[in-house]
C-alpha cells in the first residue's frame, strides 16, 4: 500500500512582477492550462494526488477554476430548467483530492504553510509553490529525505543569472558572461517536511519561509539538500511565462503524464 503524502501549494502570492494583476500568478496560462494545474499534474503523475492549497490574493478565482473544472474541460448539453449538464466527453484522469485553505491577503510563505499544515494528518508533507516546474522524480526527492533523516529537505537548482556578470580590476572590465549559470545551487522549490518541522514556522503572518525557519533549520542540522541536475524553471514574470509557452510548444521538458 503506498503512502498518501499530501502537497501543500503555496498560492497566496500577488504576482506584481507579472504585469496583469487581474488574476493571481497561480492561474497564469501556459500552454492554455494554469501554471499551477501542471505543479499538479507533475506530482500527481508519480501518484502524490492529495493537495492543499493555501490562497491568498484572489483565492476566489483558484476556487471557482476548479469548481469549473469540469465544464470547463468537457463538451456538454444542458437543458435550461433542468440542472445537470450531459458530458459527451470522457473527464480527464485528474482525479485529485484539493482542500482550500485561506491563509490571508499578506501573509507570507512561512505562515502560509504553517495554516496549510493544520489540514495535514499524516506524518509528512511535501510543500512547493504555484509557479515552479521541474522534471524532478519526487519518489527519489522522498527517499533522499528518509535517508537524511532530517525534519526538512529542500530540492536544490542551478539556475541562469538574469543579469550578466562581469570581473572587474582596477576599474576596467576583464571578463563578462551574459547571464551565465550560477555556481553556488538555488531554492528549487520543491520541499520535503516532517510534521515535527513545524515547530520552526512558529510566529506571526510576518513569517517568511525561505529566513529564519530554513536559516534555523539548517543551523539545528535538520536541513537536507536534494540536488536535481534536470530541468527546472520558474515563473517570476511576464517573459518567463512567455518562456514556458515556448517550452510548452517545443516539447514541455517538465511533462511527466
Amino acid at each position: 500500500m503506498k503512502e498518501s503524502i499530501p502537497v501543500i501549494i503555496l498560492c497566496g502570492g500577488k504576482g506584481t512582477r507579472m504585469g496583469d494583476q487581474t488574476i493571481p500568478k497561480p492561474l497564469v496560462e501556459i500552454g492554455k492550462r494554469p501554471v499551477l494545474w501542471h505543479v499538479m499534474q507533475i506530482f500527481a503523475a508519480q501518484g502524490f494526488d492529495e493537495f492543499i492549497l493555501a490562497l491568498g490574493y484572489r483565492g476566489d478565482l483558484v476556487k471557482r477554476y476548479f469548481l469549473d473544472y469540469d465544464w470547463l474541460s468537457r463538451d456538454f448539453t444542458l437543458t435550461l430548467g433542468d440542472g445537470e449538464p450531459t458530458y459527451h466527453t470522457p473527464a480527464d484522469a485528474a482525479h485529485w483530492r484539493i482542500t482550500f485553505v485561506e491563509t490571508g491577503l499578506e501573509t507570507m510563505t512561512g505562515a502560509r504553510l504553517r495554516k496549510a499544515a493544520r489540514h495535514v494528518a499524516g506524518p509528512r508533507f511535501f510543500a512547493t509553490y504555484a509557479d515552479g516546474v521541474a522534471d524532478i522524480d519526487l519518489h527519489a526527492l522522498l527517499a533522499y529525505h528518509r535517508a537524511q533523516g532530517t525534519l526538512a529537505t529542500i530540492t536544490t537548482v542551478h539556475a541562469y543569472s538574469r543579469f550578466g556578470v562581469m570581473e572587474i580590476a582596477d576599474g576596467k572590465v576583464t571578463a563578462y558572461q551574459e547571464k551565465p549559470l550560477h555556481k553556488t545551487p538555488i531554492n528549487g522549490g520543491f520541499f520535503v517536511f516532517e510534521q515535527e518541522a513545524l515547530r520552526y514556522l512558529e510566529g506571526d503572518d510576518a513569517l517568511v519561509l525561505e529566513q529564519e525557519p530554513i536559516r534555523q533549520l539548517a543551523a539545528a542540522g535538520q536541513l537536507a539538500a536534494y540536488p536535481h541536475a534536470g530541468f527546472w524553471r520558474s515563473m517570476d514574470t511576464f517573459k518567463e511565462a512567455q518562456e514556458l509557452n515556448a517550452l510548452w510548444e517545443a516539447g514541455a521538458p517538465w511533462k511527466l503524464w
